[in-house]
């Protein structure tokens, strides 16, 4: 179960007001941040809840909302891809003075947490990059205007229906980043979206994402590295994430199954995620007691609730009354020890017991 924040207010070097929330105690692991954040509150069954599960129970988690989202300032004039290093810079000095942490980066915030990690060498013990990219749709040497034309309409998309109280134009958005996840984890994304920041921020926050181009920044990185990246991602191609590792002097690459650009906490990718991130940091933490073990008909049971079924559908697949399959969800939750579907669905995805 996530630890409860500690939310503090950072000013970055230009007067902006970045939201931070720490958890739990011991060496920093800094979680760079990306354009979909709102650090409160913490939703479990949610990327952001099993990341902080999984950090602060042997490191102090440090995550952070972008400047035009979520807590941190809305109305900021500066969105560029400098003012995120700025930013990332404000934390750090913040939470990291002491000694080097491990510094943390999916999708577009790997290009930020590479960035830091090239202009700070001192400060970076170990990097870790989830779906990451050295440049995208507007910052190629050689642009597609196929390519081009794409980012340009996801750019109007956001300019035109973020604010729509309709979610189709954000739901192009939702089928890149999250083309398996259930139609429940879909409106909860499309939700997470339409909070966190206003049409005008989404906008142009994709002309400066779709300008990052960290080639040479990747090259100048000292410190051990662990690049992560989907096989089939439907938003950054896989092709993108092993040009970055590259690029990483010595940087270990790891294709992991999967078509979602964020990992669901149920699906392999992010399993496989944990156990690589906990061999490179060496903690490989287990519970002390012997895992719980769930029956067959409990396992099936939480798998498909985990895939976003309803107690319906599950009794209908497995020629149960939904009567039976709330006796199941009830017993597993006991074994458990979770009082929620959520928190249960969680704890098993990480002891591993919902995996074929």
């Amino acid at each position: 179960m996530a630890t409860r924040s500690d939310i503090r207010f950072i000013t970055s070097s230009d007067g902006v007001q970045i939201a931070a929330a720490r958890h739990g105690e011991g060496p920093l692991v800094l979680k760079a941040a990306t354009w979909l954040t709102h650090i409160d509150p913490v939703v479990p069954g949610t990327i952001q809840h099993a990341l902080i599960d999984e950090f602060s129970a042997s490191h102090t988690y440090v995550e952070y909302d972008t400047r035009g989202c979520g807590l941190s300032q809305r109305r900021v004039d500066d969105l560029s891809f400098e003012s995120w290093v700025r930013d990332l810079e404000a934390v750090a000095d913040t939470y990291g003075r002491d000694e080097p942490f491990t510094l943390l980066g999916f999708t577009c915030g790997a290009g930020v947490a590479v960035e830091y990690a090239a202009r700070h060498p001192e400060r970076v013990r170990n990097l870790i990059l989830f779906g990451g990219f050295a440049t995208s749709y507007y910052s190629t040497s050689h642009p597609d205007p196929a390519v081009r034309r794409e980012g340009d309409l996801m750019r109007e998309l956001a300019a035109v229906g973020w604010g729509n109280s309709s979610p189709a134009f954000r739901q192009v958005f939702v089928s890149r980043f999250l083309p398996d996840a259930s139609p429940e984890q879909w409106a909860a994304f499309d939700k997470l979206q339409r909070e966190t920041c206003s049409p005008d921020v989404a906008a142009r926050y994709l002309d400066s994402l779709y300008g990052i181009n960290v080639k040479d920044a990747a090259r100048r990185v000292r410190c051990p590295a662990l690049l992560l990246h989907p096989k089939d991602d439907q938003m950054v191609p896989f092709e993108q994430g092993r040009r970055l590792a590259s690029l990483v002097p010595g940087a270990r690459f790891v294709p992991l199954e999967g078509r979602n650009h964020i990992p669901l906490p149920t699906e392999p990718a992010f399993a496989g995620f944990l156990r690589e991130v906990r061999e490179f940091l060496g903690t490989g933490h287990e519970p002390a007691a012997p895992a719980p073990r769930l029956t067959p008909r409990q396992t099936e049971v939480l798998r498909r609730i985990a895939g976003g079924e309803t107690d319906k559908q599950v009794a209908g697949a497995l020629s149960l009354s939904p009567r039976t399959v709330e006796m199941h969800v009830a017993s597993a939750l006991k074994t458990l020890g979770c009082r929620t579907r959520a928190e249960a669905v969680h704890r098993a995805t990480r002891l591993r017991l919902l995996q074929d």
